[in-house]
């Protein structure tokens, strides 16, 4: 049986990715959304998936497309590039539909490539109604009704805290500085992503350096904004 992960070049899905594959061969799927953070995610994932973490049982990653831009206004802080500030609350970042989008799209892929699991990264803390685990069970049983194909949705790490998936990832080699956390990353971050440079200003930001200090294990991310940091 092989494993398909939702991956975003992001902390939590890389280190998902390298677990997976500790037991199973993984498939890794970026599907974008058309938000303004995804040309900088787009450039860190290849990055990411030549170091040795991955270098095992995981396939080559398949990109696909789920454009949100005919849903979101224009003007809209994903689509802008204007994420909430620093020490805004979690559910300031909500994305309607998201991840039925992601799940949706990632799950006709499985279908045509025969794959019956696919996983995502949602954490502990995640308040949002698009991921809960009735919500995976409803959209599991929609894909494998409407596609004929049986798919069961997890999330792994549902019960866990970004500090714990620092740890896990530490454990499992991940080279943290080339994951990407960060909704404003500057335009640097897409020339060189060697850098995977963070705003340092945005609630994805905080959330990671948080972490890290949790985690008790030093934050290699490079930020182009310091004055935040713990």
């Amino acid at each position: 049986m092989s494993t398909a992960v939702l991956l975003s070049g992001g902390l939590d899905s890389a280190v998902l990715v390298a677990d997976e594959a500790t037991r199973d061969e993984v498939q890794p799927i970026y599907v974008s959304a058309g938000l303004a953070w995804e040309p900088a995610e787009r450039a860190i994932v290849a990055r990411v998936l030549a170091t040795p973490p991955f270098s095992r049982r995981v396939r080559p990653l398949v990109a696909l497309g789920g454009d949100m831009r005919d849903v979101y206004a224009a003007t809209h802080w994903a689509i802008e590039g204007r994420p909430p500030a620093y020490r805004t609350p979690d559910e300031e970042v909500y994305l309607p539909g998201r991840n039925i989008v992601l799940l949706g799209k990632a799950g006709v892929y499985c279908a045509t490539a025969t794959i019956d699991r696919l996983v995502l990264g949602t954490l502990a803390h995640n308040p949002f109604p698009d991921a809960t685990p009735a919500f995976r069970d409803a959209m599991a049983r929609a894909l494998t009704l409407g596609l004929a194909h049986s798919l069961h949705i997890d999330a792994p790490y549902a019960n866990t805290s970004k500090a714990d998936v620092i740890r896990r990832g530490a454990a499992l080699g991940v080279p943290f500085e080339l994951t990407l956390s960060c909704m404003a990353p500057p335009q640097s971050a897409i020339r060189n992503p060697q850098l995977a440079l963070h705003c340092g200003e945005c609630s994805k930001c905080r959330e990671r350096n948080d972490a890290f200090v949790e985690a008790g294990i030093p934050d290699p991310t490079t930020y182009a904004v310091t004055a935040n940091l713990r």
